[in-house]
């Protein structure tokens, strides 16, 4: 048995959520908060036998997509009146990261 760690984006928690129950997965919901952007994430616990491992990895890539997001990242900008500038760039944002752990037991009461 293993614990999946699956950390998404809040964008897509709706919809992974929806195929995770269509599929008979059960799960914990978690709210998180990303580091870089600060955006909100959402953490999900998964407990899944070994052979629905592939399964669930599938049900994860299908629904969170990776996409990119402009964002402003403050600049100083140098001069008699030193000012703060926005600079737009590109992110990536999306997608999913899991870390799935041995469960060496499990008990449900």
């Amino acid at each position: 048995m293993k614990l999946c760690v699956c950390i998404i984006h809040s964008r897509d928690k709706g919809r992974v959520v929806d195929e995770l129950v269509r599929a008979g997965f059960k799960f914990t919901v978690i709210g998180s908060t990303g580091g870089f952007l600060r955006e909100g994430n959402t953490t999900i616990l998964i407990g899944v036998e070994d052979a629905e491992l592939d399964s669930l990895k599938a049900v994860l890539e299908t629904n969170c997509q990776t996409r990119e997001q402009v964002v402003n990242i403050p600049s100083m900008e140098v001069g008699p009146q030193p000012a703060f500038m926005a600079s737009p760039i590109k992110v990536t944002v999306g997608g999913a990261v899991v870390f799935i752990l041995d469960v060496h037991e499990f008990t449900r009461f």
